[in-house]
């Protein structure tokens, strides 16, 4: 084993490979299932560890301002694209555990400043991998076992470091297509990582579905869009529905149904699908006879349904210039009408003759191409050459999940059956999704996981639809013998989202709240239940209705979760109601009431912060709140001009009360509208 030592550094005590000592092959559970790995096993492709890299290291997280000393060593397994890295805290500040983010598409296995700078600052190291470069480079390891390998060879490297007697205590964590890997993380092993949490996770058939069922929506009602955001908004009609024509009612209600929180609508200006572009491509290459079935066989809406064949759109064009060198775009002598998202630029003479690309931006008669755009193609396009824009897929795929519908246990595309229980529509051979959950996680996620796991969603997740949560407890319930109280939690995030705020764009937050602080409690919660069986605050109550809208309970007491309830009310004089809709004149004060309260368990309020336009700023803290588990705040503010306000006041708990650590914060918000004439 090669290692470069700083000097300075006490060099590691001699470690042995991961398959020394008689070991046995980690094997599968059963024939043709996932190899299961344990802490008495090998895996047989990850049996020889080394390090290259032993170094001292210093790292600010510029979200925080936290600043983390640490040692890092970096290393991998031989004959193989796997890495890792790890970061260990001073043996002063050491506490006995370690916290490993994953995400599949990671490749590189240096960690972000913020999980480095969480992790240290709380006792634990950080494990990071590359997950063998990428779960699509490493489609055998790049799931779970990449990660189980290196957790379990970061405790002989742990026990190196440190010299102190027992077992690090381990927990794995992500989001998205994380969820997936931590899944199967935790349903294929046993003693590699003592619990997880998996955040904003998706069913089994969720992927291109969801994404699809977006680009939908987003094509048929893009004219009704802002209406339909108004109707939900807070004081709206309430009816998204109204004014909308036959086919636009039964899209809304179809992705609705399928789990698209109404509340989402609020950013239909920028929404695109998500990750529409990245798993279109899969999609394709899994199933490559779709789009031929779809606009030529009855039974598909391409064949039956003459509005959605006028859809596609099939326009031939030039190219009159690159964008970029290497290419990143090409400007096109014109474009057609009609909606391109996700249309393929077909190249028809020239160098690339025979290939396409996939758009990404449209900017004018500029193209933007997507990341990951295959540069073979892009560096052999010339202007002048010949191109053909077309939509036949992408406008294919937006139907894909009426074709292709799971079990009646996803309960979204039970929509999709007749009267007997059978699909309405002209089904696929196979399901898709399944095959990409398995891909990213290494397995489709069942139910059956080991360890102990806090699960985190969101309801207003408008990626993962919230619903996949509650598909996830239903089946880990049985799984566990009907008792879960004792190693699951499923903690619902109201006003949040797939993604953080900022990366949504600006004004975001005044409509939508970050999970890290969540996800921070969730993985120190985790931790003081293995260790000391001290119980996490119990699993958020909720129902689910008939359209998988999730909506979770009122008061904070029979909430449950981590999660701060906020109520805002607001009234334009003395003796009037108090509304989620106020009209008033211009110059007249409008008086605003929050009242908060942390649900059993939950920690204290620490802040509560107002953004009287709506602008996601929250320039105005409120004064005098006391940290504790309620809060009752009024305000006022005088309107200068007509115009539609939405007041937003935002409440921030934290685990232990601590009003100055920038770790733990769990927030809510709402909101209230104000009309000035």
């Amino acid at each position: 084993m090669a290692t470069a030592v700083t000097a300075g550094l006490v060099p590691l005590a001699t470690t042995t490979a991961a398959g020394a000592g008689g070991l046995p092959d980690c094997a599968p559970a059963s024939p043709g299932g996932p190899v299961f790995v344990t802490d008495r096993c090998v895996d047989p492709d990850l049996r020889e560890p080394y390090t290259d890299v032993d170094e001292q290291r210093v790292t600010t997280d510029p979200a925080t301002g936290t600043t983390v000393r640490y040692r890092y060593i970096h290393g991998g397994f031989t004959g193989t694209n796997a890495r890792f890295s790890f970061y260990f805290p001073a043996a002063e500040k050491y506490q006995g555990r370690f916290f490993e983010y994953t995400y599949p598409t990671i490749a590189e296995e240096d960690a972000t400043p913020a999980t480095i700078a969480f992790a240290l600052s709380h006792g634990a190291y950080a494990v990071s991998t590359n997950n063998g470069g990428g779960v699509t480079a490493a489609p055998v390891l790049g799931g779970y076992r990449v990660n189980a390998a290196a957790a379990k060879y970061s405790r002989v490297v742990a026990d190196g470091v440190y010299r102190k007697p027992g077992r690090p205590r381990g927990y794995i964590y992500g989001g998205s297509g994380g969820a997936y890997q931590t899944l199967g993380a935790l349903e294929n092993t046993s003693g590699v990582w003592d619990g997880g949490v998996p955040m904003v996770p998706g069913v089994p058939n969720a992927i291109p579905s969801f994404q699809a069922s977006q680009v939908l929506a987003l094509r048929v009602l893009a004219d009704k869009l802002p209406q339909i955001a108004d109707a939900v908004a807070p004081g709206g009609s309430g009816d998204p529905y109204a004014g909308l024509t036959p086919v636009q009612a039964g899209v809304l209600r179809e992705v609705t149904r399928l789990g698209f929180p109404p509340r989402g609508w609020w950013q239909y200006g920028s929404m695109y699908g998500g990750s529409f572009g990245a798993v279109q491509a899969v999609v394709r290459a899994t199933d490559p006879g779709y789009v031929n079935d779809f606009w030529n066989v009855p039974g598909y809406e391409g064949a039956d349904d003459p509005a959605v064949a006028a859809a596609r759109v099939q326009y031939d064009t030039t190219i009159q210039s690159l964008v970029g060198t290497p290419a990143t775009g090409v400007v096109l002598a014109g474009l057609p009408a009609g909606d391109l998202t996700g249309a393929d630029l077909v190249v028809t003479s020239g160098a690339a003759a025979g290939k396409s690309l996939t758009f990404g931006a449209i900017d004018g008669n500029t193209v933007s191409f997507p990341w990951g755009a295959d540069p073979a193609v892009t560096n052999a396009l010339a202007a002048g050459d010949r191109v053909r824009i077309d939509t036949s897929w992408s406008v294919a795929l937006q139907y894909y999940q009426r074709h292709s519908v799971p079990g009646t246990d996803q309960y979204g595309w039970n929509q999709y059956r007749g009267a007997g229980g059978a699909p309405v529509y002209a089904q696929r051979p196979y399901l898709v999704g399944p095959l990409l959950a398995a891909n990213a996680g290494g397995a489709a996620p069942t139910g059956r996981f080991h360890g102990k796991m806090i699960m985190l969603a969101s309801t207003m997740d408008i990626q993962a639809y919230s619903w996949s949560a509650d598909w996830y407890a239903k089946r880990a319930t049985p799984a566990r013998g009907g008792q879960t109280s004792d190693s699951f939690r499923l903690w619902y995030m109201d006003n949040a989202d797939h993604v953080a705020p900022e990366a949504i764009g600006p004004g975001a937050a005044a409509h939508v709240v970050g999970y890290t602080g969540e996800w921070q409690r969730a993985l120190l919660d985790l931790d003081a239940w293995v260790t000391r069986g001290v119980r996490p605050p119990a699993s958020s109550r909720y129902t689910v209705d008939a359209d998988s809208q999730v909506t979770v309970a009122a008061t904070a007491g029979q909430r449950g979760g981590v999660q701060p309830v906020v109520a805002l009310t607001a009234r334009a004089a003395r003796g009037k109601p108090a509304a989620d809709r106020v009209e008033v004149v211009a110059g007249q004060p409008v008086a605003f009431t929050a009242r908060a309260s942390t649900p059993p368990g939950a920690g204290k309020i620490v802040k509560v912060e107002w953004d009287f336009v709506g602008a996601g700023t929250f320039p105005d803290p409120a004064r005098g709140v006391r940290v504790g588990p309620e809060a009752n705040v009024d305000a006022t503010h005088v309107y200068g001009a007509p115009g539609t306000y939405f007041a937003v006041v935002r409440v921030t708990a934290q685990r232990d009360g601590d009003p100055r650590t920038p770790f733990a914060l769990v927030q809510n918000l709402d909101t209230v509208r104000v009309v000035v004439r």
